[in-house]
């Protein structure tokens, strides 16, 4: 005759019908199954979220495996461990009979374990002639081997999700990296902002509204919201790759357009030439090469956009700032007030060109105190200009997101 199995905890422990269904399910294990204890206890660690179980009571569910003899769980062997609470609190590193007992009945209600209790509560076994333990009293980890396939189930689906998410943020980072450089790269080469033929939108719009996308992500995004900003960030990023390859295709066109014109110039005879070989021969028609060194082309930002990054040059205009000429003659008393000496201000102006050297004026007017001598700061600037080293592009960028981000705060 088979031993009876209590079934309802002692003393006043409810019983519940989860508790019940686990029991009737650990009852249908079969003999031959097998599974490595660690390896299923791993997989419940992957599988914990899903489980609502916390990692302390997984530490007292690693305590109790470790009183199991044996590295596997057979369905043919009995899988009650019936260690003392000193015993079970010292290998589940210290932790008080008190908090012992709460996490066992977390293991219990979560159905993976199974409490086997003797008629006074206390855990022991029973011994036949043999040796062989008949009848024991603890805590039974069958459903450990009966719910294995479930628990390597929700592990792998964890990992899936967790494997999604991770995809879904490099691709957020990588959208981000791109279209932050992508704008820079157009502002600082003066390329056209996309419109849809009736209206044109300009770069500032178009960052105020990426920044807008990106800070609008949770602090503990979901996967769906993961993958929405992933998608409208690459988007966006499409677009803006579209438009620079546009402009590019068109430079390049253009560029063709004025060779072959100049080719065909270069092509027609020189009548003077033809007429007079002896003149070709002596050089006098050749011109004079130009000794004066070319201007560095000076790049054109939209002055919205430079109002945008740097209002506060505004205050010190005397009718506001409508046109690039306002612009200069505000930064030109502004250089003064900043203690920006003529020599520096003069040198900036030949090296960087008028309306750069402002809107320099304008950034390190509106850095304020972060910047202790504007003076040697527009030196450093222009020496870096000097060098082909300065690009004014990421410095309002870098001020646009600075203002952005103090409306939010506001």
């Amino acid at each position: 005759m088979e031993p009876y199995q209590s079934t309802t905890p002692f003393g006043r422990r409810s019983l519940t019908l989860a508790h019940v269904a686990t029991q009737i399910a650990s009852t249908a294990r079969p003999p031959e199954k097998v599974v490595h204890k660690w390896q299923i206890f791993r997989t419940i660690c992957t599988a914990r979220p899903r489980l609502g179980v916390s990692e302390r009571a997984l530490a007292v569910l690693n305590a109790l495996l470790t009183f199991h003899p044996e590295t596997a769980l057979s369905g043919a062997d009995g899988l009650v461990v019936f260690p003392s609470n000193q015993q079970l609190s010292l290998r589940a590193h210290g932790m008080p009979a008190s908090t012992l007992r709460k996490y066992l009945a977390v293991l219990v209600d979560a159905g993976l374990v199974i409490r086997r209790d003797s008629p006074n509560g206390k855990r022991y076994a029973r011994k036949g002639a043999s040796g062989d333990v008949e009848l024991a009293f603890g805590f039974d980890l069958s459903p450990l081997l009966v719910r294995a396939e479930e628990f390597e189930a929700l592990a792998a689906e964890l990992e899936a999700e967790a494997r999604a998410v991770k995809l879904a943020r490099e691709r957020i980072t990588l959208c981000r990296r791109d279209i932050a450089k992508m704008i820079a790269t157009a502002i600082e080469e003066g390329v056209p902002a996309p419109g849809d033929g009736r209206s044109r939108s300009t770069w500032p719009d178009i960052y105020a509204a990426f920044r807008g996308i990106v800070d609008g992500i949770p602090r503990t995004p979901t996967r769906a919201e993961l993958d929405r900003v992933a998608e409208e960030l690459t988007q966006l990023a499409d677009d803006i790759l579209n438009t620079l390859e546009s402009h590019i295709k068109s430079t390049k066109t253009s560029a063709s357009d004025a060779i072959n014109e100049r080719h065909i110039q270069n092509s027609k005879p020189d009548p003077l030439t033809d007429l007079e070989p002896a003149f070709r021969e002596s050089g006098a028609g050749r011109a004079e090469p130009d000794t004066q060194p070319a201007r560095r082309a000076e790049a054109i930002y939209p002055l919205g956009m430079v109002m945008n990054a740097c209002p506060d040059i505004a205050n010190y205009a005397k009718g506001g700032i409508s046109n690039w000429r306002d612009l200069l003659a505000t930064a030109a008393v502004v250089r003064s007030m900043l203690g920006i000496s003529p020599s520096a201000w003069e040198e900036a102006q030949a090296i960087m060109g008028e309306q750069q050297a402002a809107v320099v004026v304008a950034c390190i007017l509106q850095r304020g105190e972060a910047i202790r001598s504007a003076g040697g700061y527009l030196r450093d600037l222009t020496e870096k200009a000097r060098a082909d080293e300065f690009s004014l592009g990421p410095i309002l960028m870098s001020q646009i997101n600075t203002q952005l981000r103090a409306k939010r705060i506001a």
